[in-house]
């Protein structure tokens, strides 16, 4: 009873961790760039069940054989491991701003394979993007909307001076200040990044990104006034919450029942009369 107690307490929890990575994607339909989280669900190891007993024998001396019966094998439950990102393309939508700026994919020689923006996090370190809402400091230089510098191929921050500047379809940012290129960075396996929060990656893996345009066999396409949206489809995420919800429902019954056959054994069939 005790297995049955755990398991269905593990799959309550397992759900619960779902509907709040669910959520957060929700929550984030409208953000430029984002992408969605996918959970990674994991299973408990199986445990073999027998049935150990032991058999007298009629003998003199009242000999006892242990032996086991195999009954089969019960499963421990399951838990969420992870949330893994989405990597793939949003839709590109017009905004009319002059500094908004979509990152398209064109051909990608990885099945994994991605591009993000190049920025300067507020740990002075190199991070990664989607997000091409960009802005204009009071400084002249081109930021997120979170104050993080954007970076050009060389690794430096752009200076535009203003909101009127030019981006060319190869990233050529062209302004009285600076004629350099947009930093896009491309790594053959988008799974090495993970989210740091202000629609920022970091790199986990062992492979350093390379410069898209260096790259053999990479194409993008940079588009000025317009925003790349996030790929969270509502339909099918409000669908998902609806069957977590209702999977947490149905473990939370079986351990209910578990709980009062448990009261019912304590203070019931063990009673003294």
């Amino acid at each position: 009873m005790l297995r049955g107690f755990h398991t269905a307490g593990a799959g309550m929890m397992a759900n619960q961790r779902y509907q709040d990575s669910m959520s957060n994607n929700m929550s984030n339909v409208m953000t430029p760039g984002y992408k969605q989280d996918r959970a990674a669900f994991r299973a408990f190891p199986e445990m073999l069940i027998r049935n150990m007993e032991e058999e007298r024998v009629p003998t003199s001396n009242g000999l006892n054989i242990p032996f086991n019966n195999r009954v089969g094998s019960i499963n421990t439950g399951m838990y969420m491991q992870e949330d893994v990102p989405l990597f793939e393309q949003g839709d590109v939508r017009d905004t009319g701003m002059n500094t908004d700026v979509a990152l398209t994919n064109g051909n990608l020689p990885d099945e994994t394979g991605f591009l993000f923006f190049t920025v300067q996090n507020q740990d002075g370190d190199v991070s990664y993007t989607r997000n091409g809402n960009f802005t204009v400091d009071g400084e002249g230089f081109l930021t997120t909307n979170n104050g993080n510098y954007v970076l050009d191929d060389a690794g430096n921050p752009i200076q535009t001076g203003g909101e009127e500047f030019e981006v060319q379809s190869n990233g050529q940012v062209v302004s009285p200040f600076d004629n350099s290129l947009l930093g896009v960075a491309y790594h053959p396996n988008a799974n090495d990044f993970v989210k740091q929060g202000d629609d920022l990656y970091n790199l986990e893996g062992d492979v350093a990104p390379v410069d898209a345009r260096a790259a053999d066999g990479v194409g993008f396409d940079v588009s000025q006034g317009q925003l790349e949206w996030s790929n969270v489809d509502p339909q099918h995420t409000m669908s998902e919450m609806m069957r977590s919800y209702r999977m947490f429902e149905m473990n939370q019954q079986v351990v209910r029942m578990f709980d009062q056959s448990a009261e019912l054994a304590a203070n019931q069939i063990g009673r003294l009369r």
